[in-house]
């Protein structure tokens, strides 16, 4: 590994890979979905595949698996490279390195917002819905918008990163090398170390704080855990 290349913690890059490419996944098999069973809005020439929203809902499923894992990984560990108080006020020296961090910041935050939404969204969908022709439902709209809000996130989220890291930054997320802090060896140890303060009302303690990401972070945990709990009552 090249010394110049930043180093991306081990845990980043697997909660991140996994989330990217279930993600990925989603999003292509979502048009495709699309695509087959709608197509109001203009179709592209893909072959009519009536299982594709079968496949399209296990990935959005293995996302919804994993992107918890992610957020608690993101605001904690990764805080700094979300919004933070005094970004609205740097924002405004965009031109500068500081003023595209932020905005980085921002965009790194707004994916994360994306995905919540569109988690949240397909959850309320019935999978009945659309072979049987039924689409004018509100959350059916309602997830065709976070689609398209994801991929502007997305795009935005590798435009940004691009900026103020270049390729280096993008390439540092793929590689496989890691130290020995971040070796899986200790992953054991840290999670019961982070049980431990759990039980300890560590939790509670983050709650109480100012942070300005602790109700952002509330918000999105509560409508995942929300995204399981509704269906149910349905």
């Amino acid at each position: 590994m090249k010394s110049t290349q930043p180093y991306q913690p081990l845990l980043l890059r697997l909660l991140h890979g996994l989330t990217g490419l279930f993600l990925v996944v989603a999003i292509l098999t979502a048009f495709w979905t699309y695509n087959t069973y709608d197509g109001r809005w203009g179709r592209l020439p893909l072959p009519s595949y009536r299982e594709i929203e079968g496949i399209h809902g296990t990935f959005g499923l293995y996302t919804l698996l994993v992107f918890p894992a992610f957020v608690l990984y993101a605001f904690h560990r990764g805080q700094q490279r979300l919004v933070q108080l005094d970004s609205l006020a740097k924002l405004a020296q965009i031109g500068k390195p500081i003023g595209w961090y932020t905005l980085n910041r921002l965009t790194n935050t707004f994916a994360l917002l994306a995905l919540t939404f569109a988690l949240f969204s397909g959850k309320m969908m019935d999978e009945t819905w659309l072979p049987k022709g039924e689409l004018n439902h509100a959350w059916y709209y309602a997830h065709l918008i976070a689609w398209v809000i994801m991929v502007v996130a997305i795009a935005l989220h590798l435009l940004m990163n691009a900026k103020v890291g270049g390729v280096l930054l993008l390439r540092s997320m793929l590689h496989w090398e890691f130290r020995e802090p971040d070796s899986p060896k200790l992953w054991a140890s840290h999670l019961s170390q982070w049980w431990f303060g759990v039980r300890q009302g560590t939790w509670l303690h983050w709650c109480s704080l100012s942070h300005p990401l602790a109700g952002l972070e509330m918000a999105i945990l509560l409508s995942l855990m929300a995204a399981w709990v509704i269906p149910l009552f349905k």
